[in-house]
């Protein structure tokens, strides 16, 4: 019994001239070999199944050919051709990157190219999808890529040309591959089913290169696998059976029904297409693959973009005149996220049925839209909207505490006399709720300054009548304190306690030591030792009036310092009542803090000094050749 070979391999081109659909590679090519202008290294690239082994292994034969035709092609009976048919050529070299992918892998290989031909002009390494190497083995790969022997010629190929390190490319002629049209695979397809003595019918044929998307290995293997399904009689409906394609007469019964509104009869057709086990979202796909073609097909320009056999053309035509171009785009969309959304989608069946009740209403959907022919904006660009406005009044400075809420509106210009006195609200979250809020304020407040400030005090011996500490109300005003005061106590002493804001006291040197004396005990008593010595051996200096200097003698010194830092500006705020004092601490350079030695020793110093007490870390070192990253 004869051993079966797929068609893939049994009809592998063995010349540039039968490579089907890349003449502008196969043409270069045969160019180079004529002229003597080889590359020491050629990069295909490209998808699956186009050719890119078959030319490598093409163009190996080729330059070690020893009779070359005018045309570029091997003469496929000398020694060279004869034993490269055979597979028995040592020129040649073929390695797979995607099962010797390490760099051991490279550095074998490399050790092969310093050795000459024993016969031919060249030693021809191929090596196939060569992305899937490794980062080392790129890198162990580079200087013999770039410098070969003069009779070391490589020949890469990939599929995924993204993935290989722009150091290899720099270094490669680089020929892009491209997918296989219909035409020609039809083409290709139709001589072998000649030469196999097939009987094919040409749309069957048409479908096949279709289904195999420009590679060609794919067009072979299904066309395999129909022979045996048919039992060698390609016909359109086995074909269509086999590769469960669903016929397009479908979509043109289902498209008429959903133009023509027709939700009943388009419901019963998917259920007819549903039960012969096509699924919902192979139903989208095709749907919006024939609704491409037909918008392709509305322009004579753009209809060799057609992807379809030729039996429907004129039906697509026909079918493209007597339908609107907005209802293709909107059904296009539509399509497009019912299969987006498809995966996600509990109740497939259903989410199919939604997608066509969507596409059965939307020409009357377009034709709402419609205003004398042409589709209306649904945003009106033109027209002139009312915009709602609320006046705000001007507000003076406001000031809000935890508990009260005081406003004060500023006076009305002088162009207009003022319609009301200025206004002070007040709100109380106390438990007493039988003290009215604050309303008005009568003219004497119309002198006063614009800035109230509410604070807090927890002297509970100032206040009277049961007021809050949270009542009680300071001015920052000098000229007109006087004024505020009596008419604040005047209107409202009996709910708050008016109390004057202290004048800021100048900042002096003993006020100052006697507030760090005093916080330097409180140190003490919080049993904070290191802090308490740093602070009583610390000096103080004053620069200018808000600002002073804190000298210690050491960086450890300055951190415990700085650690007090808020609590200690708080004291001193306190105690001179002006919250702008500020303080720098400063580190006298004239004692040198005593540092460890550990400390001072650099990471290089630090393993000579353990290398120096334990000889055997410097023993360990040298025997695995370790570098130290310093």
């Amino acid at each position: 019994m004869e051993n079966f070979i797929v068609s893939a391999r049994k009809y592998r081109p063995q010349n540039f001239s039968t490579v089907v659909g890349q003449s502008h590679i196969t043409t270069t090519l045969k160019n180079s070999i004529l002229n003597n202008h080889l590359a020491h290294a050629f990069l295909f690239c490209g998808p699956r199944g186009v050719g890119k082994t078959t030319c490598a292994r093409i163009l190996a034969k080729t330059i070690n050919c020893t009779k070359v035709t005018k045309e570029g092609e091997a003469c496929n009976t000398c020694d060279s051709c004869v034993s490269f048919e055979k597979g028995a050529s040592l020129n040649i070299h073929e390695l797979d990157a995607a099962s010797n992918n390490s760099v051991d892998d490279i550095r074998t290989l490399v050790e092969q190219v310093r050795f000459a031909p024993q016969a031919g002009k060249y030693k021809v390494y191929i090596v196939d999808e060569v992305h899937m190497l490794s980062s080392s083995a790129f890198n162990a790969f580079l200087k013999t890529l770039e410098e070969p022997p003069p009779f070391a010629i490589f020949i890469l190929a990939t599929t995924e040309k993204h993935k290989i390190l722009p150091t290899i490319l720099s270094r490669c002629q680089i020929f892009d591959f491209r997918r296989i049209n219909s035409n020609d695979t039809v083409l290709h397809l139709e001589e072998i089913v000649g030469k196999e003595k097939i009987k094919a019918e040409k749309n069957a044929l048409q479908l096949i290169a279709q289904k195999s998307e420009g590679c060609m290995r794919d067009a072979l293997s299904i066309l395999d696998k129909i022979v045996s399904f048919s039992n060698g009689a390609l016909t359109y409906e086995n074909t269509l059976e086999h590769l469960n394609i669903l016929d397009e007469a479908y979509y043109f019964k289902l498209l008429g029904f959903l133009t023509a509104q027709d939700l009943t009869s388009a419901m019963l057709l998917y259920d007819e297409i549903n039960q012969k086990g096509f699924e919902g979202d192979m139903v989208l796909y095709g749907l919006a693959g024939f609704i491409r073609n037909i918008l392709v097909c509305k322009d004579p320009a753009s209809a060799h973009l057609l992807e379809s056999i030729e039996g429907w053309r004129e039906q697509y035509i026909e079918t493209a005149n007597t339908t609107s171009t907005p209802y293709l785009i909107s059904a296009l969309n539509i399509l497009n996220e019912s299969e987006i959304q498809f995966k996600m989608a509990r109740n497939k069946r259903l989410h199919v049925e939604l997608a066509l009740i969507k596409l059965n209403f939307l020409q009357q959907a377009i034709e709402l839209s419609m205003s004398e022919g042409e589709l209306v904006k649904k945003k009106l660009v033109n027209v002139s909207y009312p915009i709602k406005t609320k006046r705000i009044l001007p507000l003076g400075k406001m000031v809000v505490n935890e508990q009260a809420k005081l406003m004060i509106e500023t006076a009305a210009p002088a162009s207009r006399p003022p319609k009301t006195n200025p206004l002070i609200e007040a709100n109380h979250s106390q438990k007493d709720n039988s003290r009215e809020p604050i309303q008005a304020v009568n003219n004497p407040l119309q002198e006063l300054p614009t800035s109230i400030n509410t604070t807090n005090t927890n002297n509970s011996s100032t206040n009277t009548n049961n007021t809050s500490p949270s009542d009680t109300i300071s001015t920052n005003d000098g000229s007109n304190k006087k004024n505020l005061l009596a008419a604040l106590q005047q209107k409202y002493g009996s709910k708050y306690n008016i109390e004057e804001v202290k004048e800021p006291i100048a900042l002096e040197i003993d006020t100052l030591t006697k507030c760090w004396d005093d916080y330097t005990a409180y140190l003490l008593d919080a049993l904070k030792h290191s802090s308490h010595g740093t602070f009583k051996l610390a000096i103080l200096e004053i620069l200018d009036p808000l600002h002073f200097t804190v000298t210690v003698s050491a960086l450890t010194a300055q951190k415990f310092v700085e650690q007090e830092r808020m609590n200690l500006l708080e004291k001193i705020w306190e105690t001179f009542n002006n919250r702008a004092i500020q303080f720098s601490i400063l580190v006298d350079a004239g004692e040198k803090e005593d540092v460890p030695l550990h400390l001072r020793l650099n990471s290089k110093q630090k393993f000579e000094r353990i290398a120096e007490h334990y000889p055997l870390v410097q023993e360990f070192k040298t025997r695995l050749n370790l570098e130290i990253l310093y």
